[in-house]
C-alpha cells in the first residue's frame, strides 16, 4: 500500500474552509426561511452574508489558515 498523505491536496480541510462554509450554510438556511416568509430585504441580506463568507474564507486563507497554511495544523490520515 502506498502513502497518499503527500499527494492529497486536502480538499478544503482547513480552518479557513470550515469557517467559510459554516457562514455560507447559515446564510443559505436563513435566506431560505426569509424567502418562505416573503421577506425580500432579509433574503438579500442573507445573500450578502454568503459573499461575506467567501471573503472571510479568503482572508483566513491569506492569513495562513488555509490548506498547507503556516497556522493550520496538518492532520495525518491513516
Amino acid at each position: 500500500m502506498s502513502d497518499h498523505s503527500e499527494s492529497e491536496p486536502g480538499h478544503g480541510n482547513s480552518p479557513a474552509a470550515w469557517v467559510a462554509v459554516i457562514i455560507m450554510l447559515v446564510a443559505i438556511a436563513g435566506g431560505t426561511f426569509a424567502f418562505w416568509f416573503d421577506l425580500p430585504w432579509l433574503v438579500w441580506s442573507f445573500a450578502g452574508l454568503v459573499v461575506v463568507g467567501l471573503i472571510v474564507g479568503a482572508v483566513l486563507a491569506r492569513l495562513g489558515f488555509g490548506v498547507n497554511g503556516a497556522r493550520s495544523a496538518q492532520k495525518v490520515h491513516s
